[in-house]
């Protein structure tokens, strides 16, 4: 896990007592700009979910998109008043680089793009946003590090739960652990997916539970913990879809390792609904059930001393707000492309290890 984040989470005014401050207020900035966005992908993620909440955002706004789709393109200019030169496709996003109403490349494509078109956003010397999770393998996740560096641009993964209050107050107990040291961790996420020929289910274009969903449990493992973990004990892929998902994982169960002792047993799935993140310690436990809803995240502890029921209105607005403004104000980002880097390695790890039937070492 970054140093930068757990330093951020550990020295900032954020936690006040049991209570989170407003997402706006993490940050303070002088400035009144707000920054270009321009989106790459306008599937359901930019559609649903990144386009509505740049309308709510303070410090950055919807400026351009790039799409392979041209029958798109009237809908986003009269929904969102997009003019002509901000509107690009794959071939010609290139030229972005002598556009001054963008300051920032949104990633928003299958997983298996990402390496591709993040080092084609860096090399136009705008800032760089890539959706989770960050790539394919880790030796793409560091060509895209590297792209950012040598055009020094600033570069964060859409890790949205770390800039959520209550995930925030589990990143914190995972330093300064009021409960003792932690024993056990479970954590699930997943969703039934009906679909039979989607992106998602297919190999080449990063598809599979565990690259879409288990990066979810995955992360929250390792800030919950703070640790980062030594061993894949086991991992198993199944199916109930056989003739569906021929190609990636339907369903994947890991367990993992910590250096404390402390064992994560986590799982995955397109095939059933899963949302749980249930920590037991030494003297007590804590939980968020649902942990990563886009509605909103609730849990409480095994003594009822806190409700982790903070709410903010829009998940995606205050990642893309605290990103835009660790940008104006030239300051680390919450999650950089390293943090993103760490579960892709881990991943690898999972996949070798249902491969082999074997536990793999991360160390």
């Amino acid at each position: 896990m970054a140093l930068d984040r757990r330093t951020f989470i550990k020295n900032s005014s954020l936690l006040v007592s049991t209570s989170l401050l407003p997402y706006q207020s993490l940050f303070a900035s002088s400035s009144k700009k707000q920054l270009g966005v321009c989106l790459v992908g306008l599937g359901y993620y930019s559609t649903d979910l990144l386009a509505p909440a740049l309308q709510l955002t303070k410090h950055c706004k919807l400026s351009g998109i790039v799409t392979g789709s041209p029958n798109k393109i009237p809908i986003w200019q009269k929904r969102y008043r997009i003019v002509d030169k901000n509107v690009y496709n794959y071939q010609n996003m290139h030229r972005i680089a002598d556009n001054p109403d963008i300051d920032v490349i949104y990633i928003v494509l299958p997983t298996g793009m990402h390496a591709e078109y993040a080092i084609k956003a860096a090399n136009t010397g705008k800032h760089v946003w890539c959706e989770k999770p960050m790539a394919r393998t880790t030796k793409e996740c560091q060509s895209i590090i590297k792209a950012c560096k040598d055009n020094n641009v600033k570069l964060s993964i859409g890790y949205r739960m770390q800039h959520e209050p209550n995930t925030q107050q589990i990143i914190q107990w995972g330093i300064s652990k009021p409960y003792g040291n932690i024993k056990t961790i479970k954590a699930e996420a997943g969703y039934y997916d009906s679909r039979s020929n989607h992106w998602k289910q297919k190999k080449t274009m990063g598809g599979g539970a565990m690259y879409d969903m288990g990066v979810y449990p995955l992360n929250a493992t390792r800030y919950a913990t703070n640790e980062e973990p030594i061993t894949v004990l086991k991992a198993n892929h199944t199916t109930t879809r056989p003739k569906v998902y021929t190609e990636v994982d339907e369903t994947t169960t890991f367990s993992l390792e910590f250096p404390s002792g402390a064992i994560a047993n986590c799982k995955t799935s397109f095939g059933e609904g899963l949302n749980q993140l249930h920590i037991t310690c030494e003297k007590g436990w804590y939980k968020l059930q649902p942990f990563q809803s886009y509605g909103g995240i609730h849990g409480t502890t095994s003594d009822r001393s806190t409700l982790l029921n903070q709410y903010i209105p829009n998940q995606q607005a205050a990642q893309m707000d605290n990103d835009a403004l660790s940008i104006i104000n030239n300051t680390t980002v919450l999650v950089p492309g390293e943090e993103g880097m760490k579960d892709i390695k881990i991943v690898e790890a999972i996949y070798k290890s249902a491969k082999t039937n074997n536990a793999v070492s991360l160390i």
